[in-house]
């Protein structure tokens, strides 16, 4: 059975992009149609494997036991419809925090296909959008299992965050001058003393 190389690249979960390299590197054999049409000849058809992953955050440890409700929560929603969680991540930290090791893991995992968090705002409070196209790139989803459209809440709720995110940028770097201030003092009093 021949079929087109993007919808061969659908059904093995692999990019076009990559396709092409392993068609050059001569791994992949290929046919061409009279009209240059390439495409893919395979014995069967195998639909590829669902490798879901439950991703739960909460922003502070005083809601842990929120945590563990939220991801009993997604874990009862896969099983209702009929996914086999082959991975949950359970996370404490700031939405706004782009340095999240567990989350990149996940997004960085190329096995896990399907991606179920509660709400947007667990995975991440701002570029929810551009993380879910870069995953479809490579036929990858999130899947958000509770859409709010109350969008008052969720302004509400993005500004207190950016707030309290500059605030925490501020005296950082309120603390990060104070002590660039003493190296270079100390500094200076070193080659002071040495004249």
């Amino acid at each position: 059975m021949r079929v087109k190389l993007s919808q061969y690249a659908k059904m093995t979960g692999v990019s076009v992009r990559t396709l092409w390299r392993r068609i050059k590197e001569g791994s992949l054999p290929i046919v061409r149609s009279e009209t240059g049409r390439v495409f893919v000849e395979i014995d069967e058809i195998k639909p590829r494997e669902l490798k879901v992953c439950v991703y739960a955050r909460v922003s502070s440890s005083e809601n842990k036991d929120n945590l563990e409700r939220q991801k009993e929560r997604l874990i009862s929603y896969c099983n209702a419809k009929g996914y086999k969680v082959s991975k949950v991540v359970t996370e404490i930290g700031s939405g706004l925090n782009d340095k999240r090791k567990k989350l990149e893991d996940v997004l960085l995992d190329k096995s896990i296909n399907l991606i179920v968090v509660e709400h947007k705002d667990r995975l991440a409070r701002f570029g929810f959008n551009y993380i879910q196209k870069l995953l479809e790139l490579d036929n990858r989803k999130i899947e958000v299992v509770n859409v709010q459209d109350n969008e008052e809440n969720d302004l509400m709720e993005d500004f207190v965050s950016i707030i309290t995110s500059f605030v925490a940028r501020l005296y950082g770097k309120r603390r990060s001058k104070r002590l660039t201030e003493k190296i270079i003092k100390k500094v200076v009093d070193e080659d002071t003393k040495s004249l």
